[in-house]
């Protein structure tokens, strides 16, 4: 009786095993690197030192339901003093917000010399509010100046900032002018000294050129550059060498990042912010110009806007009705062709954010 042949295993069915094996076991390691990341940055200490009335269960954001349009208040964070007792200072403030039935994005900066009543205190700029009770109190400042429901907070200072860019290789982006600053704190460590033209911005001197303000066009010019950075940094994300890099990335963010985002959410959220960035990212400024009202409170110059007309133009936005003065949609690219960023190296020109704005803004300072 002949002896039953052997089956041989080909050798293309081993390679196909082994890719699929190796594939399984990736996949594995992304899904868990972003689940530790989403569980860590939502499970912290709390940031600093603020009024205990708004960092327990005194406000309670509301819950997105998956449904409706999503808002998460960015909150870029100067923590310098923190060691000693002080609460940061809030630098940057910004609402992303995604409607997840038209996919359609906008990234909206507040400028923080707005003039607001403050929950529970009295009135003041509306960066303060971070300072007095932390994100909790922003959230619900913001919320009410705009009328739009804040579900959720993303919060960084300094050091997350440069971390983030660092992590993702830098950027490319078209610096518009000449920036030059001295900071004496820190021993001159967050000095501003930028030259204009094409530059490769790590995260030093990223930083660097989100912060600056020493200009006649002050705040006007630097939420803008804000705007035009953060869409750079989205686009750079999703290209394929920072997929690959992602747990590498996220593991030198963690420590700088807090948020109260959910894991299940963080998932959701990030998926729709994917599918929202092929429609491009609509930038903003808040208040737009055509309603801010030059005031002078105390010595200080400010500036305030009437919340309905801002609620109702918001509205429009979110329609599309709105003609929206200063803002542009992310081309995509780093240099920031396509949104109006351009404009502010030139002194403003029609639809720039300090068109009819220049004289306030040259009384604002950092």
């Amino acid at each position: 009786m002949p002896k039953p042949k052997k089956r041989r295993v080909r050798p293309w069915r081993m390679l196909i095993v082994a890719i699929v094996f190796a594939l399984i076991c990736t996949a594995g390691y992304f899904a868990y690197s972003i689940y530790s990341f989403a569980d860590n940055i939502n499970n912290k200490d709390e940031i600093g030192n603020f009024d205990p009335i708004y960092q327990g269960d005194d406000y309670k954001p509301p819950v997105w339901e998956g449904t409706g349009r999503v808002n998460v208040l960015l909150l870029g964070a100067d923590s310098r003093g923190v060691e000693n007792g002080e609460p940061p200072r809030s630098d940057t403030l910004m609402i992303a917000s995604i409607d997840p039935v038209t996919k359609k994005a906008s990234l909206m900066s507040i400028l923080r010399d707005t003039w607001v009543k403050i929950p529970g205190n009295e009135e003041g700029r509306i960066n303060s509010a971070f300072t007095i009770g932390g994100p909790n109190l922003a959230m619900k400042t913001v919320s009410e100046l705009t009328g739009i429901p804040i579900q959720y907070y993303l919060y960084t200072d300094f050091k997350g900032f440069i971390a983030l860019v660092d992590a993702i290789g830098g950027i490319d982006l078209e610096v518009e002018k000449d920036m030059k600053y001295t900071d004496a704190a820190d021993g001159h460590v967050f000095d501003i000294n930028l030259k204009k033209g094409m530059q490769h911005l790590d995260g030093q001197t990223a930083l660097q050129y989100v912060r600056f303000r020493h200009d006649a066009q002050s705040d006007y010019a630097r939420t803008e550059r804000q705007r035009k950075f953060l869409t750079a940094v989205a686009d750079k994300m999703q290209t394929t060498q920072s997929i690959l890099k992602l747990p590498s990335i996220l593991n030198k963010m963690e420590p700088y990042i807090h948020t109260n985002l959910s894991v299940g959410d963080m998932l959701k959220l990030g998926s729709l912010a994917f599918d929202a960035r092929a429609k491009g990212i609509q930038s903003i400024q808040l208040p737009p110009e055509n309603l801010l009202i030059e005031r002078r409170i105390g010595g200080a110059q400010v500036l305030s806007v009437d919340k309905t007309k801002l609620k109702r133009y918001l509205d429009d936005v979110f329609e599309g009705m709105a003609d929206v003065p200063g803002a542009g949609t992310g081309s995509g690219t780093g240099t920031g062709t396509g949104s109006s960023s351009d404009s502010s190296s030139s002194g403003g020109s029609s639809g720039s954010p300090t068109s009819g704005n220049s004289g306030a803004a040259k009384n604002f300072r950092q």
